[in-house]
């Protein structure tokens, strides 16, 4: 297998424009099997994209493949959990259903990232309440050509709009269970992983731009520094307090990176240039969680500290 870091110093760029997502996801594919790792294949396929929403379709993708490890190789993947009232797990509605041994969902999501070109589809659903109130969640595969899968695409967003979302609507639409709590072992755990793998696409994607704008080699090397960071990062373990602590480091290094490239960008031409003002709140979405995660981090390291020094 291939090493990243000297993939990134060292390989072509490839100069022909993606005009689809399909074309980014046939770069990305040609390129995964010489990494071992899906962070490694997320780093190499931002480095492959022309722009930044085609690194974060990378991003995504392998950041499914690492919440679930039996993914087809060859197929798109999108998580559907946003319905109207948000993605809150006590907001969850679509339900899943057990007929005669059979599972099925039925209801609406309301955004759900890569909307038609999506060909199976990580479901959460709710069998209903538990016995102390809460919502039971659980995590179902769903085949997006299904009779009761109906997709319906939204309008492009302000940024990456060449990533498509839609509205998913399931009606008795057959589903395979996946083992664990939808919430603890699919949905939570989601949200940290899809940042690490996104932000090393991004990363790969900057290095990208970096040499085929002749920066200069102490740019190359701090971002080459920052893809080892996100590298390091305890994936495997994405609830743990470290990782969220040590992910909000990363980020903060981001800011200050991004910050330093920025008399840059002229350099890089008018069109990579224009379509990086464009796409840069990409790099903010869910800003907000990612705050309360680090702030829920930090309180339960002191939680622990305190409960430690009671003890003694």
């Amino acid at each position: 297998m291939d090493s990243v870091l000297d993939y990134l110093l060292t390989e072509a760029v490839d100069p022909a424009p993606i005009e689809t997502v399909a074309e980014a996801w046939s770069r990305h594919r040609a390129v995964a099997a010489r990494f071992a790792t899906p962070v490694d294949v997320a780093i190499a396929g931002g480095f492959g994209a022309d722009r930044l929403g085609f690194a974060f379709l990378s991003g995504y993708q392998e950041a499914l493949r690492t919440l679930i490890a039996d993914l087809p190789a060859d197929e798109l993947v999108a998580v559907s959990a946003t319905e109207s009232g948000g993605a809150h797990p006590s907001v969850i509605r679509t339900a899943l259903v057990e007929t005669d041994g059979r599972w099925s969902v039925h209801g609406t999501k309301s955004f759900t990232t890569l909307g038609i070109m999506a060909r199976r589809l990580v479901v959460i659903a709710s069998s209903g309440e538990s016995p102390d109130g809460r919502n039971r969640l659980h995590a179902v595969l769903v085949d997006a050509d299904e009779p009761g899968v109906r997709v319906t695409n939204l309008p492009a967003v302000p940024f990456a709009p060449e990533i498509p979302h839609a509205t998913v609507t399931f009606t008795d639409a057959a589903a395979r269970m996946l083992p664990g709590d939808g919430y603890l072992d699919y949905l939570k755990p989601f949200r940290t992983i899809e940042d690490i793998h996104v932000l090393a696409a991004a990363l790969g994607w900057l290095i990208r731009v970096a040499r085929e704008s002749g920066w200069p080699q102490p740019v190359v090397q701090r971002l080459l520094a920052a893809v080892a960071a996100v590298r390091g990062l305890d994936i495997d373990r994405p609830s743990s307090p470290g990782v969220h602590i040590a992910l909000g480091g990363a980020f903060e290094l981001l800011d200050r990176l991004l910050a330093e490239l920025e008399p840059l960008w002229e350099s890089a031409g008018p069109v990579v240039a224009a379509r990086w003002e464009r796409d840069r709140p990409l790099l903010a979405t869910a800003g907000r969680v990612r705050a309360q995660r680090l702030t829920a981090a930090w309180r339960s390291l002191a939680a622990e500290a305190e409960h430690r020094s009671s003890a003694t």
